[in-house]
């Protein structure tokens, strides 16, 4: 018994260390894949803190180099704005060469059509094993394939010769079209390049002007508006600039990313070198506009320049804005000449070396007195009123035809008044006495208010090529707008405006002046042409059609600005607003091949109004992605209501990244005659149009 009882406990033994052992290897086996777990997790865990140190870093430093990159910015413009004379004078001079278009043409390039169309060779078509041509079935098939061939190749190069022919006749029209194009323009260069040699006070003003808007040697960003006189007895031009705000200097002077708070802190510029680099800036700004005037009259037209320099502000006073002038100096060519520009201290230069004067505190627009501003040193200005003078508005009709009679007698030639009826639209018959440049002329008088109708113009060269006379000279108490001077350009006919009709009786001993009417003095309504002056005055409307190469699509616009300050946001005309509330400037549907239109009368602008500005940019509903890169060769077609064409302007090309683009603007010239000077300045980035208007003065939320 007791051995069986001994058995059993160890077997019941074994089995107890067995399961125990089990159990230990079981145990053990979990607490393996715990801590494995554990291991697991715990480099999970330090797997995912180290990706996150790593996010964070390189977070960190995308927002430091960011910092970084927006400082460097900052850095790039004070050092652009530093050195802005420097880097105008490396920049080349305006050139009247460069207003010269050449006259070498594309060449002729066919293309593909030059080649011609291979004819296929009858023994290409012989079977390689017969050393000849046989009667038999497949010699006969060989020969109907060949003869296919050959007359399919034979129509192919009828067809390639008769597009070629008509290609070659499209280029030949094209380049007739486009040389005569150039010829016109370059004669219009000769014509106002001879009108600028002999100094013509408009012609001066107009050159040194456009070259001031042509001038490579002006950063983006900087204002151009600029207003001017040239007084040509003094060789003296009187020009005012505008001046760049304070605002243009960054008000920063690092941008550091704080990774506590995770933002970004500007770091203010110290205010003291704000306002020191800011009379700085002006003070550059003026001794570039002396260096582009002086190096761009290489005809010896100037013998001095009185600059003033302004900003738009707002008047305290009144709270209108209104030009605050910081800077004035009167420099003569001799005294400009011997200033080495690369090399001077900006302040001391125009403040020293050439006697003018600067504001102390051109951050606190404090202002300066002009020296002189133009049309005081200008041509001619017109008095109105007073004095012993006649009115030339409200002198007798045939009492105004016999002073322009007397105007002619006295500048040594013949003249007489036409009796009324049956005149053939000539009021005065005049006769030069000059055996070279005399001749018959006949004179057309037009005592209006209101800018003279090409239709007036066209009426003249008619009875000047019907009356056989050497030239026809229309004179008005108004002025004539740019189709009226187009349309003049080049042919037997002189314009003479209001002012330019004053000028010419005092020069000869005579009187006159443009007053007020008795009405008008005593605060009535001036009459309009065709009530009491008795004639039957129409506006001077043009279309300006416009025309690009290219299949962007664009929207045209037109600003009425006095200045460079729109006159409202109702005055900024596109398609959400078509016209003005005067109906002055319009849209309206393209024609003759146009892709846009402005309808605009001149004579109807509002009298604060100095310029049109014709701005193009990208269709946003139709290429919202695109840019002006496509824009070129663009042009303005300038014609009357009816589709005369007057004139085609040539406008600035688009450039890549470009979405608006100023085209160009009409301006008011004394006697109420317009202008059109180029633009040329782009805006990047899809709120081209937005900075554009803004810079305009339109408010865009």
């Amino acid at each position: 018994m007791s051995r069986r009882s001994t058995g059993s406990v160890a077997t019941w033994a074994e089995t107890q260390r067995q399961q125990q052992r089990q159990a230990e290897a079981q145990h053990r086996a979990r607490e393996q894949q715990r801590r494995e777990a554990e291991r697991r997790q715990r480099a999970a865990e330090r797997a995912q803190a180290r990706a996150q140190r790593e996010q964070q870093a390189a977070y960190r430093q995308r927002r430091e180099e960011d910092a970084r990159r927006r400082t460097d910015e900052l850095d790039r413009r004070r050092a652009e704005l530093a050195g802005l004379l420097r880097a105008g004078c490396a920049a080349p001079l305006f050139s009247p060469e460069s207003l010269v278009l050449s006259e070498e043409l594309e060449p002729f390039a066919p293309g593909p059509l030059a080649v011609p169309v291979a004819l296929p060779r009858l023994e290409q078509y012989a079977p390689a094993h017969r050393s000849a041509w046989s009667l038999g079935r497949q010699d006969r098939q060989v020969r109907e394939r060949y003869e296919h061939d050959l007359a399919v190749a034979r129509a192919a190069e009828a067809q390639r010769q008769r597009q070629l022919a008509d290609y070659q006749e499209r280029y030949r029209t094209w380049a007739q079209q486009r040389l005569a194009e150039v010829r016109r323009h370059n004669a219009g260069v000769r014509d106002a390049l001879d009108r600028l040699r002999a100094a013509e006070p408009e012609a001066v003003e107009e050159y040194l002007t456009g070259a001031l808007y042509a001038s490579r040697a002006w950063p983006e960003g900087l204002p151009r508006q600029v207003s001017a006189s040239f007084e040509a007895a003094e060789r003296q031009l009187v020009l005012n600039w505008e001046l760049p705000a304070f605002s243009v200097l960054p008000q920063a002077a690092a941008v550091r990313y704080l990774p506590s708070v995770d933002r970004d802190k500007e770091v203010a510029a110290p205010v003291t070198e704000r306002r020191a680099a800011y009379r700085d800036l002006l003070a550059q700004c003026l001794l570039l506009v002396l260096r582009e005037l002086f190096g761009a009259d290489r005809f010896g037209l100037l013998d001095s320049v009185v600059l003033n320099g302004f900003v738009d502000g707002t008047d305290p006073a009144t709270g209108h804005r209104s030009a605050v002038f910081l800077a004035t100096a009167a420099v003569s060519r001799a005294d400009f000449a011997a200033v080495n520009l690369a090399q001077v201290d900006a302040v001391d230069c125009l403040v020293d070396g050439l006697g003018g004067e600067l504001s102390a505190r051109p951050d606190r627009r404090a202002a300066v007195a002009p020296l002189r501003q133009p049309g005081e040193a200008g041509r001619h200005v017109v008095t109105h009123g007073g004095g012993e003078e006649p009115d030339l508005l409200t002198m007798d009709p045939l009492e105004f035809e016999e002073l322009v009679a007397e105007l002619f007698r006295a500048m040594g030639m013949r003249a007489l008044t036409t009796v009324r009826s049956g005149d053939g639209g000539v009021d005065v018959d005049a006769l030069d006495p000059d055996p070279i440049r005399g001749g018959k002329i006949v004179v057309q008088v037009k005592r209006y208010r209101n800018t003279v109708s090409p239709s007036a113009v066209r009426d003249l060269y008619g009875t000047v090529q019907s009356e056989g006379a050497n030239k026809g000279v229309l004179i008005t108490t108004s002025g004539f707008g740019p189709t009226s001077h187009t349309f003049a350009n080049g042919k037997p006919l002189t314009l003479v405006s209001g002012p330019e009709l004053v000028d010419l009786l005092h020069q000869h001993g005579l009187g006159g002046q443009l007053g007020r009417t008795p009405a008008v003095a005593a605060g009535g309504q001036a009459p309009t042409a065709g009530q009491d002056l008795g004639v039957d005055d129409e506006p001077d409307a043009s279309v300006l059609g416009m025309w690009w190469a290219g299949d962007v699509a664009l929207d045209v616009c037109a600003l009425v600005c006095a200045g460079g300050r729109v006159l409202g946001d109702d005055h900024f005309v596109f398609y959400n607003n078509p016209r003005t509330p005067d109906g002055s400037v319009r849209m309206m549907p393209p024609l003759g091949g146009d892709k846009a239109a402005v309808w605009v009368s001149f004579d109807r602008l509002p009298a604060a109004a100095d310029r049109v500005v014709l701005v193009a940019a990208i269709d946003p509903a139709v290429n919202p992605d695109a840019d002006l890169a496509g824009f070129t060769d663009a042009r303005i077609r300038l014609t009357d209501p009816q589709g005369s064409e007057a004139d085609r302007l040539a406008v600035s090309d688009g450039r890549p990244g470009e979405t608006a683009l100023v085209l160009g603007s009409f301006r008011r010239r004394s006697g109420d005659d317009w202008a059109f000077v180029p633009g040329g300045k782009g805006y990047q980035g899809p709120g081209g149009l937005v900075e554009l208007v803004q810079e305009h003065g339109i408010e865009v939320e």
